[in-house]
């Protein structure tokens, strides 16, 4: 796995601009929000469900022989913009502590509801085991 940033461009923050991988296995994770394996949301808190939703991928993953540091793309997308910058630093601690440091590309993105409507945030990744 190659993280791709051009020459002069500043290093992003807890992303990564491009990800190469020459060949492998490629594991695609449906958009996966933050509750639990009977499918209830124990906290409506943005954070909780966050930690949740990503210990849920690391779930999936792991069902393939994967982990978080194979994961190369995530989509996150989010109900509530000033939610999400307000709790910006906890969220970094959360995804260093089950994510490592691991910072594949990203995009996030604000949306007006979720489909299970006490989702905050849903994550859709990939992942690639390397040959």
């Amino acid at each position: 796995m190659k993280h791709l940033l051009p020459h002069g461009w500043q290093r992003p923050k807890g992303y990564s601009n491009g990800i190469s991988v020459s060949a492998g296995k490629t594991i695609y994770v449906a958009g996966l929000v933050g509750w639990n394996k009977e499918e209830k949301f124990e906290s409506d808190n943005l954070t909780d469900q966050f930690r949740t939703t990503l210990e849920n991928i690391i779930a999936v993953l792991a069902n393939d022989g994967a982990g978080p540091e194979n994961v190369v793309r995530m989509t996150w997308y989010i109900t509530d913009k000033k939610e999400y910058l307000s709790n910006l630093k906890e969220m970094g601690t959360i995804y260093r502590e089950i994510m490592g440091k691991n910072y594949p590309v990203m995009a996030c993105v604000e949306v007006s509801a979720l489909m299970e409507d006490q989702a905050k945030i849903e994550i859709e990744t990939t992942a690639v085991i390397e040959e």
